[in-house]
């Protein structure tokens, strides 16, 4: 049994590896940092393979694909977020984030959706973030990337479905988690955050139970759920509030 994980250098990506490992499988880990990579893969208490790849270059993805067309499972961690106002933000790094949070994901999860449906077995889990249910004020880009990934996914998940598919398809839909999203996004939360060693675990238990969202932590779902019930308008303002201050 193989296993994919992208963004496996660090945090919830690192975590899920591990998990993964500590079941049986054979993990692959992919990323842009080696020496990173080759920690975690000491880490694994299973074999390992690490391959350095950039997910924000299309073709980066299709190699990893050929290189590893045969596995079980793909978990699609790549990613990371920018904090500002939109019309001050910085352009190049917003297309590299969509090239990564978004692309990447696309590419990815197609070529090895089409591989798994040949086999009819096979499960992807992708990673988004509550903020995919929620606007996101001074953080635009990055909500909007994960609204891509779970609103993708869920469509996924019901083309499976109706066609009697043995393929799973998850999603990932974190809070606040201490990892270094936070450094490289440049904020602080002012919720208390969830380990990604707890956030891992939980995902990849739902993700065998085939569960199609998956939201670690009760106020995070309890979050959700509130935002359903409140008018637009409102929203934004809560959301404009909660953001601004998340900046250092």
């Amino acid at each position: 049994m193989k296993a994919l994980v992208t963004g496996a250098s660090s945090g919830i990506g690192k975590d899920i590896a591990i998990n993964l490992s500590s079941m049986g499988y054979d993990v692959i880990l992919i990323a842009r940092n080696k020496k990173k990579l080759e920690k975690v893969a000491n880490l694994c208490s299973g074999k390992s393979e690490i391959y350095v790849a950039d997910l924000s270059i299309v073709e980066d993805c299709k190699k990893v694909f050929n290189k590893f067309k045969d596995v079980d499972i793909l978990v699609n961690n790549a990613g990371f977020g920018m904090f500002g106002e939109f019309s001050k933000s910085d352009l190049d790094k917003e297309l590299n984030m969509i090239d990564v949070n978004v692309k990447a994901v696309h590419v990815l999860t197609k070529l090895y959706l089409q591989e798994m449906i040949k086999k009819d077995n096979g499960r992807i889990l992708n990673v988004a973030s509550i903020a995919g249910f929620l606007p996101g004020p001074l953080m635009s880009t990055y909500y909007s990337t994960k609204s891509y990934v779970l609103r993708f996914t869920e469509a996924i998940f019901e083309e499976l479905r109706k066609n009697k598919s043995n393929v799973k398809v998850s999603v990932l839909c974190p809070g606040p988690v201490n990892t270094n999203f936070n450094n490289v996004a440049g904020v602080k939360f002012g919720l208390k955050d969830l380990s990604s060693e707890y956030v891992a675990s939980y995902a990849v238990r739902k993700m065998f139970k085939n569960k199609l969202i998956i939201v670690p932590g009760l106020m995070n779902k309890l979050g959700i759920i509130g935002c359903k019930f409140l008018p637009l308008r409102l929203l934004l303002k809560i959301a404009y509030s909660i953001q601004s201050k998340k900046e250092r």
